[in-house]
């Protein structure tokens, strides 16, 4: 689906802003804008963006040769995230959207936005928006080390919970998943949607979807994954899927594993950095600790935040 809006530009130029329904064709495209981005985000990478499109309705737009989403706030305003692409073309994209929100009669929103991006809205215009935290909406970021070694008063009870799997299932085995294994993760995956009541709970069903259509769409986004057995030949207890997010920072977008297997959660994070990340690892916020990555919203002055924007993992 693909919507038209033509707007006209501060120097008096008209655009035609396209805004398409994201696909698994569009994966090069997005990809080539977003690689110019240094910054750490969870949320803006491509499997992410597409996995979640369906149940957070998310578009994108080509404008001033850069690339922008837009999703929607809870109270059904639109949103858009800092163009991605060359840093002098952004501010033309900046403008052209500001055109945009202004002959849609909204208030103009921004989400996802970073801490250098902050910065570089307040540089192009001083004083105009209005910067929020959202600090639950904030990622997680580790040193590999600190993953790997546990290391540290902070972190025994993980390791304690890693030296009990190992002592109950002494023939564990860590796979890279692929091509041979990817559907026994799917199984895996459909017996820990029923122990997990799943179905009982919209959110719950909402991420089994993405993390189910993520193994079937696993070599065509480029995932990577990792998975233990309590033996080798024996049943999947634990997987885990991630990508590198950048050069120096992996992003890990689903990890599962049986309620009832005493340290699966923190055995499987720790293998799967040891084996397939080697840089330093990016998680979504919410429920796990670590060092935080700031990301806010930005605003004219005149609108009122009412919490995360739809989407947000």
């Amino acid at each position: 689906m693909q919507s038209f809006t033509r707007c006209s530009l501060p120097d008096r130029r008209f655009m035609e802003i396209e805004f398409k329904k994201i696909g698994l064709e569009d994966r090069k495209l997005i990809g080539a804008y977003l690689n110019r981005k240094t910054y750490r985000s969870c949320e803006l990478v491509f499997p992410n963006i597409y996995l979640w499109s369906r149940k957070y309705p998310t578009d994108y737009a080509v404008v001033e040769d850069t690339l922008v989403f837009r999703g929607t706030l809870e109270n059904g305003e639109p949103s858009i995230t800092f163009p991605a692409g060359e840093i002098g073309q952004v501010p033309k994209a900046m403008d052209a959207m500001m055109e945009w929100f202004q002959s849609q009669q909204k208030e103009f929103h921004m989400h996802l936005v970073q801490q250098q991006e902050f910065a570089l809205l307040e540089q192009w215009y001083p004083g105009r928006f209005q910067i929020a935290y959202d600090r639950d909406s904030a990622d997680y970021v580790y040193e590999t080390e600190k993953l790997t070694t546990l290391a540290g008063k902070k972190l025994h009870g993980k390791r304690n919970h890693i030296n009990k799997f190992k002592e109950n299932y002494p023939g564990w085995v860590y796979e890279p998943v692929g091509a041979g294994n990817v559907e026994e993760c799917f199984q895996m995956a459909l017996k820990w949607r029923e122990e997990a009541e799943c179905e009982q709970d919209e959110e719950k069903r909402a991420e089994m979807c993405v993390t189910l259509n993520a193994l079937r769409l696993f070599e065509e986004l480029g995932l990577k994954g990792g998975l233990l057995r309590a033996e080798p030949e024996g049943e999947v207890l634990a997987f885990t899927i991630g990508e590198p997010l950048n050069p120096d920072t992996f992003v890990v977008h689903i990890e599962k594993a049986f309620a009832g297997i005493q340290g699966a959660y923190p055995m499987i994070n720790q293998q799967f950095v040891i084996h397939e990340a080697g840089i330093p690892v990016c998680e979504p916020g919410g429920g796990h600790r670590g060092g935080r990555a700031p990301e806010g919203k930005a605003v004219l002055p005149s609108s009122i935040f009412g919490g995360k924007r739809h989407g947000e993992l």
